[in-house]
């Protein structure tokens, strides 16, 4: 059994708690356990998980949260650099999914975060736990 936190950038709370009940879901069926940890915006995702990650308390990530575009740029720098750090992350060799829907509008993320629909927040989970398998696989 792995330990995973749950890194979550909670704004819209709906959608927020759909994603967090398909990552807990996905990371119990396969016998493990989820924390949660809640930052203020999605660009505080990937630090959080970075000062988390020096405590050696887990062993994989999720990241949640949502972003839904709106009239400035602010968007694009959100989405891209969330991205961007979780990416550099997961490259120095976490074991993080990343679950933030960066959508054109709440239609779109309330079908990505449905559980029964794209359960995009149980597919994060599950793409933790894989580069969680493969990081053991190649450990030395």
């Amino acid at each position: 059994m792995a330990k995973f936190l749950i890194v979550e950038a909670r704004f819209y709370d709906h959608l927020n708690d759909m994603l967090i009940a398909g990552a807990r879901a996905a990371l119990e069926a396969a016998g493990h356990e989820a924390e949660v940890l809640t930052v203020p915006g999605a660009l505080e995702i990937p630090g959080a998980i970075a000062l988390a990650s020096e405590s050696e308390l887990y062993d994989g990530y999720v990241a949640i949260g949502v972003v839904i575009r709106g009239e400035t740029y602010h968007f694009e720098i959100v989405a891209g650099e969330s991205a961007r750090g979780i990416m550099a992350l997961t490259m120095d060799g976490l074991a993080i999914g990343n679950g933030i829907l960066t959508v054109e509008n709440e239609e779109q993320a309330l079908v990505r975060a449905d559980a029964a629909q794209k359960d995009k927040g149980g597919e994060a989970a599950k793409a933790a736990i894989a580069l969680l398998e493969l990081q053991q696989r190649f450990a030395r």
